[in-house]
């Protein structure tokens, strides 16, 4: 299987499916790189799709030093995937901790995003609870080393945004906690101090959110209750994007609904491609009431 060299000196795994226009596929925490296999065999049929496993995450290389968790890691982790894959530009896909990655690879890699969507993200940005966050993140950490990461993953899947999973889909959701207790410790509990504890918040990207036109997509469950406000955020920061809602879903809305988020994210990417994605109307903004004036 190929691999990717971080600039860091670290290898990443990754693995391809179609041809086509490229796109890149980001885990979130709670998965790895077999999470999007739904979408690499859908999207496989049009696409050349890649999916790697972050650094943390087997069979990727798994660091032992927090130094080399960071978010801005995380985003040339992307670029460094690219790279090895010999490509220039692709559609950048994450859910997640794999979806705020892509918020920054857009800002920071603009010229190399054909576009951008992000499901599930904003989690914890809440600028007046950061610090509470942080804790909850450490305390994730010592639960990881603590009970090992079978009793972990059981724990930490029934969550509010995941139990939707669990009520539609069990057979889905035991293959989820199946993988999620086979993730490697180590790396798992270094991911949540050290990369998911000590992230920014989205909010402070607004000025760059502000000036960005790469065409994005963002996408939650209804049920995504701590993802809802902040992809609101995101929708009116962000004059590229827009802002679909799945309905009766929790976080893991790859998985959760398959069909649906590929239906609309084949969309996305059609319009995209035939350079039809559109930036929004200044209108829309200069009218503080939208038109309610008129009878």
């Amino acid at each position: 299987m190929p691999r990717a060299r971080t600039q860091d000196g670290y290898e990443l795994h990754f693995e391809i499916a179609g041809a086509g226009r490229p796109i890149v596929f980001v885990h979130e925490f709670a998965g790895d790189h077999t999470s999007w296999e739904a979408q690499l065999r859908h999207f496989g049929k049009t696409h050349r799709c890649i999916s790697f496993a972050a650094r943390g995450f087997a069979p990727s290389d798994v660091p032992t030093d927090p130094a080399a968790y960071e978010q801005g890691r995380a985003v040339d982790d992307i670029a460094a995937v690219l790279d090895a894959a010999g490509i220039d530009k692709a559609h950048i896909v994450g859910l997640s901790m794999g979806a705020i990655a892509t918020l920054h690879f857009g800002v920071r890699y603009t010229d190399r995003a054909l576009s951008l969507c992000l499901g599930g993200c904003g989690y914890g940005a809440d600028l007046d609870r950061l610090d509470a966050f942080r804790q909850r993140s450490e305390q994730t950490g010592r639960a990881i080393e603590t009970m090992g990461m079978p009793a972990f993953g059981r724990l930490y899947a029934t969550g509010l945004g995941r139990v939707q999973f669990a009520n539609k889909d069990p057979r889905g959701y035991e293959e989820f906690l199946t993988k999620l207790g086979g993730h490697d410790a180590t790396g798992s509990a270094m991911t949540q101090r050290h990369l998911q504890g000590r992230r920014p918040s989205i909010y402070t990207l607004e000025p760059a959110l502000k000036t960005l036109e790469v065409p994005t997509l963002i996408m939650v469950g209804d049920e995504d209750f701590p993802c809802i406000q902040p992809g609101i955020f995101l929708k009116r920061t962000i004059r590229s994007a827009a802002l679909s809602v799945i309905p009766n879903a929790g976080h893991s809305i790859n998985l959760e609904e398959p069909d649906e988020y590929n239906r609309i994210l084949e969309r996305f990417l059609c319009q995209v491609d035939a350079g039809r994605w559109p930036l929004r109307d200044p209108r829309v903004e200069a009218l503080p009431d939208f038109g309610l004036h008129q009878s």
